[in-house]
């Protein structure tokens, strides 16, 4: 019996690249002490999926109106309303069902708000009930250079529709490029219950250090006091005790799904 995998991606554009598990070391630019000893961090780099641009191309605002240039499909400049992917419109109308054709996705988009674009991933995404996806930028890895990605959450177990984002160019004048080769959106697998008014408003907040429990003192000492009196304290306790964690399949917690639903 196969399981349900918690995100199924179709990549609908002709030769773009599908989605990859994210990696701990941030295609290897995360410094070594990071990567070995710093699981906060490589967990974050590697929660996730990769997505990259389904083709090369640039994006331009002159501080009125949006330009894109693909170097693959045309040469220059064009002037940005809504443009399709090179040549997917007429593969979508032979390929789509008579009632859907016609209604193949714009790959870009320029929105209302200056220097903002809508960029198509290339990407059909559905999810396991009661999980959404995150869209944001690629976690401690750089994104495209004079580009910011809106975060977005997309609950695909309900939408149906492409997977798009929303990039604000944050220069003028100068070319904005998107390549194949480096991530530009990481998609981050979120339970729906996680991001609920039942979980957002179970906070404790409170001042000063009179506010400090046993609990508090005795994390304080085995996290801070006790390695910096050790003689032969090494980093990465804290990551090499997550390891063993995961490998035991020890969790502080656990919902089920009714739990899930009832959050």
């Amino acid at each position: 019996m196969t399981a349900t995998p918690i995100a199924r991606f179709r990549a609908l554009l002709p030769g773009m690249p599908l989605p990859e598990r994210a990696g701990r070391d941030a295609l290897g630019t995360m410094p070594v002490r990071a990567a070995r000893h710093c699981d906060a961090v490589a967990a974050a780099s590697g929660y996730g999926w990769w997505l990259r641009p389904p083709i090369d191309f640039d994006l331009l605002f002159d501080g009125h109106r949006l330009w894109w240039s693909c170097a693959e499909a045309f040469a220059g400049w064009l002037p940005l309303e809504a443009a399709q992917f090179p040549g997917f419109a007429a593969c979508f109308d032979a390929a789509a069902p008579e009632a859907a054709r016609g209604y193949s996705a714009p790959f870009l988009t320029a929105l209302p708000e200056g220097g903002m674009v809508q960029v198509w991933t290339g990407l059909l995404a559905r999810t396991a009930p009661g999980w959404s996806l995150l869209l944001r930028s690629p976690v401690n890895l750089a994104g495209p250079a004079g580009a910011v990605a809106f975060e977005g959450i997309v609950e695909a177990d309900l939408w149906g529709g492409p997977l798009f984002a929303n990039f604000r160019l944050t220069r003028t004048d100068e070319p904005v490029p998107f390549r194949r080769a480096l991530p530009f959106l990481q998609a981050v697998p979120v339970p729906q219950f996680a991001y609920g008014d039942a979980v957002l408003s179970a906070t404790d907040a409170a001042s000063g250090l009179d506010s400090l429990g046993e609990d508090d003192w005795a994390g304080w000492m085995r996290d801070v006091v006790e390695p910096s009196r050790s003689s032969d304290h090494r980093p990465g306790r804290y990551a090499a005790e997550v390891r063993r964690r995961r490998r035991s399949g020890g969790c502080p917690f656990h919902l089920g799904a009714g739990d899930a639903a009832r959050a």
